[in-house]
């Protein structure tokens, strides 16, 4: 019995880049269906990229490049080759023996791998970015808001007069004396001003008395003015004057 020997092939599958855009299982699964038909045993199979052909091809201006590594025999490639000429997914297809490739040359990132990878890393800074950008805005905020309210505690300090030590005493005395302590002090008062209405009262006669005295004199000084010797004078020429009269 002959053993059957397998090389490693490396393919290039070009597909359409708008179908393969819209239908990527579906580009996978007919590669696949291609090697199977060919006894291929697929190592690897990824996209390598998209590009713009150099001309067109079938029409299309852009294709995606589907590489694939397998194992096969020799006598089946050119099978490979027919029926990726009969199949309308797949429009050009390019067969490499690479015995000679190891493992890591077999996985090393292809260009849409690498490509992938910066985008990433570009959406995980921008993250980082967003995040960092987004702390230092709250911690910001935080510091404003402080400042505000001390501020406002600022105002507030100057609107308000200054308290002395002796007002905060006593402030403090009269919240802590009870309001039946305050009632005796109220009714209190009216004694109080009813004894000095009381002292004030003698007073107010003892000054009423010496200014009604030096009037009393002088009513009595009025009297003795009549009785001098010019009033009498005054009644003998009067009652002269009218005898003189009479005998006329």
């Amino acid at each position: 019995m002959e053993t059957i020997v397998k090389k490693l092939y490396e393919g290039m599958f070009i597909v359409d880049a708008a179908e393969a855009a819209a239908d990527w299982d579906g580009i996978i699964k007919t590669i696949r269906h291609i090697l199977e038909r060919a006894e291929a045993e697929i190592v690897s199979i990824r996209k390598w990229d998209e590009r713009r052909f150099a001309y067109k091809i079938g029409h299309k201006e852009r294709g995606t490049y589907v590489l694939c590594y397998f194992r096969a025999p020799g006598s089946k490639i050119g099978g490979v080759e027919r029926d990726v000429q009969l199949s309308e997914r797949i429009m050009r297809v390019l067969i490499l023996n690479v015995e000679h490739m190891s493992q890591e040359d077999i996985e090393k990132d292809t260009p849409a791998v690498r490509a992938e990878k910066k985008r990433q890393e570009a959406i995980d800074k921008a993250k980082e970015r967003l995040e960092s950008e987004r702390a230092g805005a709250e911690q910001v905020g935080e510091e404003t808001s402080e400042q505000a309210g001390d501020e406002q505690e600022d105002e507030k300090a100057l609107e308000e007069p200054p308290k002395s030590p002796a007002t905060d005493i006593a402030a403090a005395e009269e919240a802590q004396e009870p309001e039946e302590a305050q009632e005796p002090q109220e009714t209190q008062e009216p004694e109080e001003a009813k004894e000095a209405g009381e002292a004030a009262a003698p007073e107010e006669a003892k000054e009423a008395g010496e200014a009604a005295a030096p009037e009393e004199i002088e009513q009595t000084d009025e009297p003795q003015a009549d009785d001098s010797p010019g009033t009498e004078e005054k009644q003998d020429v009067s009652e002269a004057d009218t005898a003189a009269g009479s005998q006329q």
